[in-house]
């Protein structure tokens, strides 16, 4: 058991260090006063986006398991969310989380099919999924095929709170993006998390220690799956819109793209890169297809210059001069 513990490094469950608690506050302090200097719709779409890219990174930077198809969970929460408090009358709460156990759902089931195989191979099989629940949203009477499900309704927020009003539905975003950040935080610095980095590390060895491998990465897709569907079902309530967009691969390029930016496996990383590429979308917006270039470009030179990404180098160098 000492030799297991060791191995796994369970230490590492008993909390943040105290740079990342500092880091946390700065972050919450600069959220909370953001929507008086900038547009609340725009820092809400970039809270939706951060917390799919965390989720994602928890999958990829944790467990080492590179999905091409995490548009799915995202788009799926969201046409689920949208059907249900447009069609069905449900208050926001309940629609999001139907919403999001709509993506747990489907985590399972895709999981289950994906998980027994690694590498390219897991990579490809999500990648095909996707794609077919792509094809079902297009073709499904309730999704409003390329139209979407547009409208939709914000309701009241436990019957009380009108989030008609943009500062409140901020405010919800917020809260429900801290959650979400807070929870994956704890499962990283927890002994699961310990367990999903020794398998991400030397997974043989983790299977040499007795630790069963594949209902370790299971439920880290299953979890993955499910805030990345918290994510979509927020959005689909931020936009009063559920569309294809957000079930296409290039959704799934896209928050690949905002982890490894950021720095894959670090904890603000996801964030940081999540921002930067909605607000690069946001302001290069007039440029049309030229966006999808320049982005590439600026993305080639951070990966040149930043190869652990950006949150990752800054860490690096303040190991270094620490």
């Amino acid at each position: 058991m000492a030799e297991k513990e060791s191995a796994v490094g369970v230490s590492g469950g008993h909390g943040a260090p105290q740079h990342q608690r500092i880091a946390f506050a700065v972050m919450v302090a600069l959220l909370v006063l953001a929507p008086f200097v900038v547009y609340p719709v725009f820092l809400m779409k970039a809270l939706c986006f951060a917390l799919f890219a965390c989720a994602f990174n928890l999958l990829i930077g944790f467990g080492g398991l590179l999905s091409f198809g995490h548009a799915m969970f995202l788009g799926t929460a969201g046409y689920v969310c949208a059907h249900a408090a447009k069609v069905w009358g449900f208050n926001p709460e309940f629609a999001i989380l139907f919403g999001t156990a709509a993506s747990a759902l489907l985590g399972i089931v895709t999981g289950l099919l994906a998980i027994r195989r690694q590498g390219i191979y897991f990579a490809m099989i999500t990648l095909a999924l996707a794609q077919m629940i792509f094809f079902f949203c297009m073709q499904a009477p309730f999704t409003g095929g390329e139209d979407g499900i547009q409208a939709v309704p914000r309701g009241m927020l436990l019957g009380l709170v009108d989030l008609s009003n943009v500062m409140l539905m901020y405010f919800f975003v917020l809260a429900i993006f801290l959650a979400g950040f807070l929870l994956i935080h704890r499962i990283i610095h927890s002994p699961f998390g310990q367990v999903l980095k020794a398998i991400r590390e030397n997974e043989p060895r983790a299977i040499s220690l007795g630790y069963r491998t594949d209902q370790y990465k299971l439920l880290a897709f299953v979890l993955s799956a499910t805030l990345a569907g918290l994510a979509g079902a927020t959005k689909a309530l931020v936009f009063q819109l559920a569309s294809l967009t957000d079930v296409h691969w290039t959704m799934s390029g896209e928050v690949v793209l905002m982890t490894l930016l950021g720095g894959l496996g670090t904890v603000f990383g996801p964030v940081v890169g999540a921002f930067i590429i909605i607000t690069m979308e946001n302001y290069l917006s007039g440029l049309g297809q030229w966006v999808t270039i320049i982005q590439g470009s600026i993305f080639v030179a951070c990966v040149l210059a930043f190869r652990r990404g950006i949150i990752g180098e800054v860490g690096h160098w303040l190991k270094k001069s620490l």
